[in-house]
């Protein structure tokens, strides 16, 4: 799924982003509303893994969807 497809369905996805990073919270969730950037963002935080790895971490998971 294109990135501009996730950021339209946001609310209905946020299950799929918490099934694969559980360690996101829902205020994360809010904050993050759909912007690529800001996801790769709050997965570096809290799983404490570098830039590339979430970006990476990140298509894969939308290239599921």
């Amino acid at each position: 799924m294109n990135w501009d497809r996730i950021t339209g369905n946001w609310k209905q996805v946020t299950g799929k982003v918490k099934e694969q990073w559980g360690k996101l919270t829902d205020d994360d969730l809010t904050v993050i509303n759909g912007q690529q950037d800001q996801l790769v963002g709050r997965i570096q935080e809290r799983y404490a893994i570098a830039k590339d790895e979430a970006e990476r971490q990140v298509k894969e998971w939308a290239d599921r969807l």
